[in-house]
């Protein structure tokens, strides 16, 4: 039995261009799914398995001080909020910060890729096994467990890498990492290895490499002998690749969650849309009839 990682490491480093005008100032963290900025769905799901530390790799000064400021408490407004018998959103501010949960900081300087964001917090994280998550894929399951619960029982047992996938058609798969030499046994998936974005001649499998990723604290020590790739960044994907040929299982699971794309304005805003449909009966009523308005 392997133990749960603590710790979670959250890259918000990017400039977040596919997000501009508004991430001008703002970082993407803090544009909103549902009225809820997308990092505290990040932060929701750590807080389910109990992580104790995260850790953001941020780029900017500006960055990391809107994270400080917004995970930590905010006494006078809890006390305005507590005086005019706003309970439920006096409720809402404290439930930002999960109780007993530290957040830490790591600075990525240059733009080097997703490996050299993750490498930057080797300090921090020690000789512990750790999670990654890319934050602006939000994962929701609206009748069971998180995604990160789902991924820790599968890690508990096998230990290796262990990571979220998803099943997609050949010709989409040109956009993702493939895995290689994939045997699936009901919502679990042994591959071999790793391709970034292969040609649609040469597509593996259809199941994608997602995130987010539960890793063994060896990929800590790969990630400084990764090279650039052929995008001239350090990828993780090639970590991976590396541990698992000194070892390490690679195990994909088929997450139950409902996957909501935050990457553009244009996802966002069709995430925004399904989220709060899916959420709403009166919203879908509303809908409805406003579609029916514009129809005539």
């Amino acid at each position: 039995m392997y133990t749960k990682p603590e710790v979670c490491i959250l890259p918000v480093a990017g400039l977040s261009t596919r997000n501009l005008p508004a991430t001008k100032v703002l970082h993407k963290g803090f544009l909103t799914l549902n009225n809820l900025p997308i990092i505290q769905y990040a932060v929701e799901n750590c807080r389910e398995i109990g992580i104790k530390e995260i850790i953001f790799i941020y780029s900017d000064q500006s960055c990391k001080h809107l994270f400080e400021k917004y995970f930590a408490p905010y006494p006078w407004l809890e006390e305005h909020l507590k005086s005019h018998g706003k309970e439920v959103l006096l409720k809402a501010v404290k439930d930002v910060i999960p109780e007993g949960m530290k957040f830490s900081f790591a600075e990525q300087e240059k733009p080097l890729g997703n490996g050299h964001a993750i490498l930057m917090a080797k300090e921090l994280v020690g000789k512990r096994d750790f999670i990654v998550m890319w934050p602006d894929d939000v994962y929701i399951n609206f009748h069971g467990e998180g995604i990160l619960k789902q991924l820790c029982d599968v890690y508990q047992k096998t230990g290796g890498v262990v990571e979220n996938i998803m099943e997609f058609p050949k010709e989409d798969m040109v956009r993702y990492g493939a895995l290689v030499g994939a045997a699936r046994d009901g919502r679990i998936v042994h591959a071999k290895g790793l391709v970034e974005k292969p040609k649609l001649e040469e597509v593996p499998s259809n199941y994608a490499s997602m995130g987010p990723y539960i890793l063994p604290n060896v990929v800590m020590d790969i990630l400084p002998e990764v090279k650039k790739g052929s995008n001239g960044e350090i990828n993780l994907t090639d970590a991976i690749n590396l541990a698992v040929e000194r070892g390490a299982p690679l195990i994909g699971v088929l997450c139950d969650a409902v996957r909501f794309d935050c990457g553009t304005n244009e996802d966002l805003a069709k995430s925004n849309l399904r989220l709060s449909l899916m959420k709403s009966a009166e919203l879908r009523a509303y809908a409805k009839k406003l579609l029916d308005t514009m129809a005539v």
